[in-house]
């Protein structure tokens, strides 16, 4: 069994500076050494992506070359680990579902809340359990932190501060592109927003950050509402009529979208705004920068669909 650790950065890897904690080469590749006799039979290798970041750092360039580095290794390794930061992990982790089509081993994202030099960390046990994980999961993209084992797609960070930070809902598919053989899907450079509607908020504002950009996921009210506002419909039409592609998702955690449900959302259907169930904003995000790599006509559709067990295919 070869297990290949991928370190990209993040708590977990950080020391103390003058300026706060931040990335240090070596700490991880130090851990990986007290915990290799802990797993007899396997060969763990480690690739550092240098320069190391803090994960508020992360751009498309960076999931691109984590999701290189996965394919270049693919066939000679049994499952990876991705150490990375926390506040975007769940970016990453989605991103990478879109990312790797026909993945056929596991692929593990850990990290830690607390730095692995200090003894209070939970960085040990998390890389430990991640290795676990990437000798014994299915195949697809996966978190391991705090002792569980969340789907790569379905994933959000839900503390900022306590060692159980992250949270998964269930899914009916592994996160997991599929595809006959593995292919690389590259992300570009695109301008993507997150806007939020929000009760009296200046429609006009979020109508000029849509027209600014390439695509846009809408954190909308419940099941699939908006305020009635001119500017806000308006923005809407004029991103419609300029291509630009929009999914919107619930700015409630749980139950998802319902577009049509209420008259109060009745512009989005109109407007060609893309229901995105039950995803997190992080899923369609990642989905997004995916789609937006795609030719003009399939973006609509492959926005609508269930790509990676990202959406149920009925919000409950």
């Amino acid at each position: 069994m070869k297990i290949l650790v991928i370190h990209t950065g993040g708590t977990i890897g950080m020391v103390q500076t003058d300026q706060g904690f931040a990335p240090k080469p070596g700490v991880v590749e130090a851990a990986l050494t007290d915990l290799r006799p802990s797993f007899p039979g396997t060969t763990l290798n480690i690739k550092t992506l240098a320069p190391l970041i803090d994960s508020a750092h992360a751009t498309f360039a960076d999931w691109n070359r984590i999701a290189a580095t996965i394919a270049s290794e693919h066939d000679d390794h049994d499952g990876f680990v991705i150490t990375h930061g926390t506040d975007t992990m769940a970016f990453t982790a989605a991103a990478l579902c879109f990312a790797l089509h026909g993945l056929h081993r596991p692929v593990v994202l850990t990290g830690s809340m607390i730095p692995l030099g200090l003894a209070e960390s939970d960085g040990y046990s998390n890389l430990a359990a991640a290795i676990d994980a990437a000798q014994s999961s299915a195949a697809g993209v996966w978190v391991q932190f705090a002792g569980r084992l969340l789907h790569g797609a379905r994933v959000r960070k839900v503390h900022s501060q306590n060692p159980n930070a992250f949270e998964d809902s269930a899914s009916g598919q592994a996160p997991l592109f599929p595809a006959t053989s593995l292919r690389l899907a590259v992300f570009g450079c695109p301008q993507i927003t997150i806007q939020t509607v929000s009760p009296g908020g200046s429609g006009k504002a979020i109508a000029a950050a849509l027209l600014a950009s390439d695509g846009a996921v809408l954190r909308v009210f419940g099941a699939g509402t908006i305020p009635a506002d001119p500017a806000l419909k308006q923005g809407l039409l004029d991103a419609q009529t300029k291509g630009i592609s929009i999914i919107c998702v619930s700015q409630s955690p749980a139950g998802g979208v319902q577009l049509g449900a209420y008259a109060a959302g009745n512009a989005l259907v109109e407007l060609g705004v893309i229901d995105g169930r039950d995803a997190t904003p992080e899923a369609a995000y990642a989905k997004l920068a995916y789609v937006l790599g795609l030719p003009k006509h399939e973006r609509h559709a492959s926005l609508a669909r269930n790509l990676c067990g990202e959406m149920a295919d009925q919000c409950i």
